[in-house]
This record gives structure tokens, C-alpha cells and sequence, in this order.
């Protein structure tokens, strides 16, 4: 019997049921009585994560968010509170820099605080050697770990490589070969060196390669990052068609820019996202953006980390699916 099945035959949340194993005071004298009932009935021992945790004083989930603008995060970081809170587990969030370092704010939070367990939204797994070489649980969401191969590191993704061969496929269809790209520095971010990666082998595909200097402009995951990567853009490669940013907030930012050097969405210079924001709905033009479940990477993401913290589970490795979303942002240019 697993912590889980407890909780589901007692009605309660697997938190609840895990503070009553703990002898942590702070649950009711209905739910402990109910939670107890089923645990002897079932003659249920609890292993030796329950155990250790029994030893230690806990604080729920600690949630480290790298980058301050990104409104992907702030999609996924919504649901997967209520998520862990309809688990009975409460959430600590801490917002980092993008260019901050995310194992050391790890470190000190797991001093202080000892949570349960992290989860990492933006982070790149390769950079918390610190988290790697513990045991408390973690899950990178939005960056894959399965390359880490260690324990206690799982991840849910998307396939950032094959969305970014899919919306470069997309607007060579609709007849663009100069095409600008903006996005992170993919010696810094994953999922912009996976996005990049993807890119340069739709443009093989087409014949074409990327030309860093001209077509590539570098950029935070903000709007005035993607208004700034535009400017360049427009002054190193005037022969423009569409550009692909590599976030919807850039994208936005880059529509903006557009309209503020003269340029028109699509007619002039078409203009495509990445993440299906909301705000991308409502932009005008709606952009044509890359749209990746937030819901199923917040609700399964909570799902696995609170797995692995119960049941001990070894780390899992998830892929979302994405969908490419047509909006307004994008011309035909083919016979033109």
C-alpha cells in the first residue's frame, strides 16, 4: 500500500496523510482518526522516506522561477499551486534573474527551509550540480533532465527542437527565406539552444543556414528584449520577411517595434511566437504562435514531484504535446 491509496480510501490529501504518518500536530482530530482507521486496517508501514521525514521539520514545496518576466511561468506557476495545495502541500515561491544562479538560491533555500521538494521553472538541469548531488526530490518544468540520469531529477517538457522545426517549416511554406530569429543565448538557456538547434535543421532542410550575425539577435525573455532584438534585426538584415521569436513575449515586443519603425504586421513583416499565451489571443494581430499544454505541464509536473516525495519514485521524463496556432501575424507570400 502506498501513501496514495491511504489517501484515496480516506478521503484526504496525500499532504494530510503524509503529516499524520509524520506526527506533524497540524491536522485535525477528524482527519488523523479517519487517515489512522485506514493505515491499520491495512497494516501499513511506512518506508524510510517517511522515516527520515519524521526526523526533519519540513516546509512544503519550494518553486524557484528564472526570469521575472516570463508569462509562460506565471501560466504554469498558478496551476500548479492550486495543484499542490489541493494536495494539502503549500508552496513557497521564489523568483531569481535570468542571469542569476539558480543552484545556489537552491542551496541556501534548502538550509533555511528544507522543503519537501523543488520544482525548478526555467532552469537548466546541467546547472544545479548542487540539486544532482542530494536526494530531495525536483522536477525542471519547461527543461528536460533526462540527460542528468540522476534520481532524483524529473522533468516535463516540450519538444522545443521539433516546435521550432515546425514553425520554420511553417513560414517557408508561406514563401519566407529571409527569415530573423530571436532568442535567448543558448549557451545560457536550454530550451533557446534546443528552439536554435531546431531551427538550423529546418533551414538544412530548405536549403538554407543560419547566418548568427545577421539573422539571430540575441534577447531576455521580456518585450523590451524582444523590441531591442527587432531594431537589430531591421538595421543587419533590411531584407526581412518574417521573424520567429522564440517566446510570445518577445514576438510581442517585436510586433511593437515593427509598427514603431513603419513596419506593418503581417503585410510588410509577418511575426511568429512561441507558448500559446493567453496574451497572444488578444494582441493585434493575433499571433501565430507555437502553443504548448501549461495545464498538463503544471497539473502532471505536481502530480510527478509529489510522487517521487511519497513514494519514493525514481525520476520520470515527460514530453507535452504542442500545437502550431494560426493567428493574424503571418502573410502568404508565395506568388507575390
Amino acid at each position: 500500500m502506498t501513501i496514495k491509496e491511504i489517501a484515496r480510501l480516506s478521503g484526504y490529501g496525500v499532504g494530510t496523510v503524509s503529516r499524520v504518518l509524520n506526527n506533524n500536530p497540524n491536522v485535525s482530530d477528524k482527519a488523523r482518526k479517519a487517515i489512522m482507521k485506514v493505515v491499520e486496517a491495512n497494516n501499513f508501514q511506512p518506508n524510510e522516506n517517511a522515516r527520515r521525514l519524521r526526523i526533519q521539520t519540513h516546509s512544503g514545496i519550494a518553486i524557484i522561477i528564472k526570469g521575472r518576466q516570463n508569462i509562460l511561468f506565471e501560466e504554469i506557476l498558478e496551476r500548479m499551486q492550486i495543484a499542490f495545495e489541493n494536495a494539502d502541500y503549500s508552496c513557497s515561491v521564489y523568483y531569481i534573474d535570468e542571469e542569476d544562479d539558480e543552484a545556489a538560491e537552491a542551496a541556501r533555500i534548502q538550509k533555511e527551509q528544507k522543503p519537501y521538494g523543488f520544482v525548478m521553472l526555467g532552469s537548466n538541469p546541467e546547472l544545479c550540480n548542487f540539486l544532482s548531488s542530494g536526494d530531495v526530490p525536483v522536477i525542471f518544468v519547461t527543461n528536460s533532465a533526462a540527460s542528468m540520469n540522476m534520481p532524483n531529477l524529473s522533468s516535463i517538457t516540450t519538444d522545443d527542437y521539433g516546435a521550432a522545426i515546425c514553425m520554420i517549416d511553417y513560414l517557408f511554406d508561406k514563401g519566407h527565406t529571409h527569415i530573423g530569429i530571436i532568442g535567448g543565448d543558448p549557451q545560457k538557456s536550454r530550451p533557446s539552444l534546443m528552439r536554435l538547434s531546431g531551427c538550423q535543421a529546418a533551414f538544412m532542410r530548405h536549403g538554407q543556414t543560419i547566418d548568427m550575425k545577421k539573422s539571430y539577435a540575441y534577447s531576455r525573455f521580456s518585450f523590451e528584449g524582444g523590441y531591442v532584438a527587432t531594431e537589430k534585426l531591421l538595421e543587419d538584415n533590411p531584407d526581412l520577411t518574417a521573424i520567429f521569436a522564440m517566446s510570445d513575449i518577445m514576438a510581442i515586443g517585436a510586433i511593437r517595434a515593427l509598427y514603431d519603425h513603419g513596419k506593418r504586421v503581417p503585410a510588410d513583416i509577418s511575426v511568429a511566437g512561441f507558448d500559446g499565451t493567453e496574451i497572444s489571443r488578444f494582441c493585434n494581430p493575433v499571433l501565430t504562435t507555437i502553443w504548448q499544454n501549461t495545464e498538463r505541464m503544471a497539473e502532471r509536473g505536481a502530480e510527478i514531484l509529489i510522487q517521487c516525495i511519497e513514494e519514493e519514485t525514481p525520476a520520470i521524463y515527460e514530453t507535452v504535446p504542442f500545437n502550431l496556432q494560426e493567428g493574424g501575424s503571418v502573410h502568404d507570400i508565395r506568388g507575390l
